[in-house]
């Protein structure tokens, strides 16, 4: 089957349509279940992740190697939730990590913002001009993170196979267009784009298990070979590549690794 990934903004109707979707084709539709699971990892109370996200980029770095740490876990759970297939996820940077998988549908959902500033007023009880200025911070708040933390612009068209635009088109249009266009040839698995998603997983398994010592290695697999470039004393070399090695091999799925130092010079 496939993989559904849809990208919104606050009261743009995202949510609805990723549940009736997820609905219609009998798909698991997850979304907050990723950051409680990451938080897990982190060791810090899943509260504080949700209050990061509405905070500039550096709240992550007060804590030691935040940012790669909370990507890296992040990258993980989100992975070993769509490893198994019919899954629709809505929510930032799903379809970030799914970018080389080619049975992803990729979906970006978005509305105007007087009618998510009439919604903002309707359930919070307040007037326009707070309403608008809520959600115009907001937006900018979830575009810097995506920026800070992936690397990519959400309102980038590019990024996307699906961008719908909630108000001539209906949230029902909008499950139909979904639901009909994932059931096309191309979002279909195949055995190669598994291999892909399954290399992806190990991978990012790979970088959880050494993030917290080296929080910038960086991490790939082919068919089960793991191959980690990381930055090091050329000193240190041998030690370096002898524990990561080590940890590296007792990830579920490694079936080698390859270790590429980039010398530091003192």
């Amino acid at each position: 089957m496939a993989i559904i990934t849809i990208s919104r903004g606050s009261y743009s109707k995202g949510r609805e349509i990723a549940e009736h979707v997820a609905n219609r084709m009998g798909y698991d539709c997850v979304s907050r279940d990723i950051l409680i699971e990451a938080s897990k990892e982190f060791n810090i109370p899943e509260i504080k992740l949700v209050r990061a996200l509405h905070d500039a980029p550096g709240v992550l770095d007060r804590f030691r190697s935040g940012k790669q740490k909370y990507v890296a876990y992040i990258q993980q759970a989100f992975l070993e939730y769509v490893q198994k297939d019919n899954v629709v996820y809505h929510g930032l940077a799903g379809h970030f990590f799914l970018r080389d998988v080619a049975h992803t549908l990729k979906v970006r959902i978005i509305a105007d913002l007087r009618d998510r500033i009439q919604t903002e007023m309707a359930r919070e009880k307040i007037d326009e001009d707070t309403a608008r200025a809520i959600l115009k911070k907001d937006d900018e708040e979830r575009r810097r993170w995506a920026l800070a933390l992936y690397g990519i612009d959400t309102g980038d068209c590019r990024l996307y196979d699906l961008v719908m635009h909630i108000r001539k088109l209906t949230e029902e249009d909008a499950v139909d267009i979904i639901c009909q266009t994932v059931q096309r040839e191309q979002f279909r698995t195949t055995p190669e784009s598994q291999r892909a998603l399954d290399d992806l997983l190990t991978a990012a398994r790979a970088k959880s298990a050494i993030v917290r010592k080296w929080p910038n290695a960086e991490t790939d697999c082919q068919g089960g070979l793991v191959f980690v470039s990381v930055a090091a004393v050329l000193a240190q070399e041998e030690q370096v590549v002898r524990e990561i090695t080590n940890l590296v091999k007792r990830v579920e799925g490694v079936t080698g690794v390859r270790v590429n130092i980039r010398p530091i010079r003192l």
